[in-house]
């Protein structure tokens, strides 16, 4: 039993150090936008299509996480230096895409914590295609 508690401690204590040391960021809604709009950023939505159209962040550029996996990262080009967040449905998605992104030399790399999810819960508007 107290090896249970061991092991559970390192794996806390060393996801605290990777998340501390990690370039990729976690920003509330309220952060994400301030960042977005005071540095000319952008949203990179990667949920399907269909919830996608469902319902996105105003602006936001859709580009699925297999298209960052395979490098096809055309559209954010001209963001190489800006602001980008990563937006999945809830939050977990995303940090794999922000890291890949980050990985490809995209300097300023978050992911919007609790995805649109937390979005919707901060009453804040999303546009309907």
């Amino acid at each position: 039993m107290s090896l249970l508690w061991v092991i559970l401690l390192i794996a806390i204590i060393v996801s605290y150090i990777k998340g501390a040391t990690s370039k990729v960021k976690l920003l509330e809604p309220q952060q994400a936008t301030l960042l977005v709009n005071r540095n000319d950023g952008v949203y990179v939505d990667i949920r399907s299509v269909d919830e996608y159209r469902k319902g996105h962040i105003q602006d936001s550029i859709h580009l699925t996480a297999e298209k960052i996996r395979k490098n096809e990262v055309q559209a954010l080009e001209k963001f190489k230096t800006a602001p980008i967040v990563v937006v999945c449905a809830t939050g977990m998605t995303a940090r794999s895409a922000a890291a890949a992104l980050s990985k490809s030399g995209f300097e300023h790399v978050a992911v919007l914590q609790g995805g649109i999810s937390a979005w919707q819960g901060a009453s804040f508007p999303l546009v309907k295609k």
